[in-house]
């Protein structure tokens, strides 16, 4: 059986005794033959016996043992490993599966993250390389998070939900101004009417600067007018004036997304972490679940330095002032979908109030962004982009017209606000490459 594994070339007799020679070393073979030619039958055959005995236990034994290693291959395989130090356990014969020359996340939708789930909770579909060029969450690892919301698929609702006849507004959505709206096909949408136009406003260049930014944690958004007499919003003008919500006054609608549950800042982010940096020992022992929940992490963080939004991370750490848990608490404005996806909402905070408030908050936002220090590379790409070209605001506004109908009515940064966006493009640009320096 052994010089049949083997595959030698040699012919059968000859396999035969190969096999002869395995099992009876040539020095037992040579002393049975002597005894033979001596006469003494009785020795030779005892010897034969307990060559032959030897030969059975050790059989026995390597079959056994072989046993145990079937079943030790077949126990891994049905229970694959869940960590990043067991990926780097599995040895290179196994292989990993190519990245598709695609853009992640480019042929990947819907909210609930499906297809995340299918594909990015399955440990063994990565590359065992966690961090790459220093400070950078790997490709590998990108590519099992898909975008939560393609330009693609938000394209198309907003297309769509601009056409809906709305039929219901149901308490919901935040502050209670805001109406979660039922549309004549059933679906629903966020309304969102601002107690200032600045609100609306922030909501809105907050989403869009994220597009900008290649960020898809946040759910579509359009714009839409109140008009009582119009298609849209007929159904309700009972319930408007209810509200007090003005004629004419420009609204969002953001997708409402069901199932949401609560999001808590990860270990390395509360009070008393070390802080998310390339050198952190157990990220290597962190199921991938949790790897791909850091990586939203990273954008959450950049992003929300980016619009000054006070009313999420900055406001959980204000409050640990008089509260020593808040770190332990649900985050404002931060959700889970079903599939595990983080979803930024109500950003009316960002960019235009968070600007206006900056002096207040800004040392609150800085201890935030000090604590990262691992990035993902697309985003770090594009902010490096609009640092260099320094055109943030010509694009942003370029973004916002091209998609928004609305878009003249509901404004745009101010000079000081579009020199704020461009001054924080570069903070960010700046904390990265000094994040690049510690590390590489």
């Amino acid at each position: 059986m052994v010089a049949l594994r083997s595959r030698s070339c040699a012919r059968p007799e000859v396999k035969i005794k190969a096999a002869h020679d395995r099992l009876f070393p040539r020095g037992v073979l040579r002393l049975l033959e002597k005894e033979r030619m001596r006469g003494d039958f009785a020795r030779a055959l005892t010897l034969l016996l307990l060559c032959t005995s030897v030969c059975v236990l050790c059989a026995w034994i390597a079959a056994d043992c072989g046993l145990l290693g079937l079943r030790a291959v077949g126990h891994a395989r049905r229970d694959s490993p869940k960590t990043f130090r067991a990926l780097l356990a599995l040895p290179a014969a196994q292989g990993l599966p190519a990245v598709p020359s695609a853009t992640p996340g480019k042929t990947q939708s819907g909210a609930n993250g499906t297809h995340a789930q299918s594909r990015g909770r399955n440990a063994t579909s990565w590359s065992p390389e966690l961090i790459q060029d220093g400070v950078f969450w790997s490709e590998r690892l990108e590519y099992l998070l898909p975008c939560a919301f393609t330009e693609e698929r938000a394209s198309a609702w907003r297309d769509g939900v601009r056409g809906r006849r709305v039929v219901a507004l149901e308490p919901g959505c935040g502050r209670p101004s805001n109406r979660l709206a039922v549309f004549a096909d059933g679906s629903r949408a966020c309304v969102r009417y601002g107690i200032s136009a600045e609100q609306v406003q922030g909501e809105t260049l907050s989403y869009y600067l994220a597009t900008l930014l290649g960020i898809g944690n946040l759910p579509p958004l359009a714009l839409s007018r109140l008009e009582p007499t119009g298609d849209q919003w007929a159904a309700v003008r009972d319930n408007m004036g209810a509200l007090q919500w003005r004629a004419t006054s420009v609204v969002s609608l953001t997708e409402w997304i069901p199932g949401l549950s609560g999001a808590v800042v990860p270990g390395p982010l509360r009070q008393g972490g070390e802080g998310l940096h390339p050198l952190r020992e157990d990220l290597r022992a962190k199921p991938v679940a949790e790897l791909l929940e850091l990586l939203e992490w990273s954008d959450l963080i950049a992003f929300d330095f980016l619009t000054a939004n006070f009313d999420r991370l900055a406001s959980n750490l204000f409050s640990l002032q008089w509260d020593s848990r808040a770190t332990d608490r649900n985050v404002s404005n931060l959700h889970k979908t079903p599939g595990g996806r983080l979803l930024l909402i109500d950003n009316e905070a960002g960019l235009v109030h968070g600007y206006r408030v900056l002096r207040m908050w800004d040392r609150y936002h800085a201890a935030v962004l000090g604590a990262l220090c691992v990035f993902r590379r697309e985003t770090a790409r594009r902010v490096s982009r609009l640092h260099r070209l320094r055109d943030a605001r010509e694009r942003l506004q370029a973004l916002l017209r091209e998609n928004e109908p609305l878009a003249p009515e509901l404004g745009f940064l101010s000079d000081e606000h579009a020199r704020i966006l461009q001054s924080r493009i570069d903070l960010l640009h700046e904390h990265i490459q000094r994040c690049r320096e510690k590390y590489r």
